[in-house]
């Protein structure tokens, strides 16, 4: 759902509730949903799929969109992250 969508769904300005959501949750919704999909990044990862597959299951653009924001988030790229898991 876009940020538009959410707007026109709750009547709310979109800068209201970008403020009101900040406010409510202790971020804006962009960074809100890219830890979302960080997470569920995290899990598809130690369940063996690849960092590209990754990628587009959780939404992101690209490979290398999801290496910018998982390695900002969790310290380490998929591909790293995937390598620690399939060790234990």
């Amino acid at each position: 759902m876009s940020l538009e969508q959410l707007a026109e769904l709750t009547h709310l300005n979109r800068s209201y509730l970008i403020r009101v959501f900040s406010k409510a949750v202790g971020m804006p919704p962009y960074t809100y949903l890219t830890q979302v999909r960080v997470e569920k990044a995290k899990e598809l990862l130690r369940q063996g799929m690849s960092a590209a597959e990754t990628a587009i299951a959780v939404g992101m653009a690209d490979q290398s969109h999801l290496n910018r924001h998982f390695k900002r988030i969790v310290g380490v790229t998929p591909g790293q992250y995937r390598h620690i898991y399939s060790q234990q």
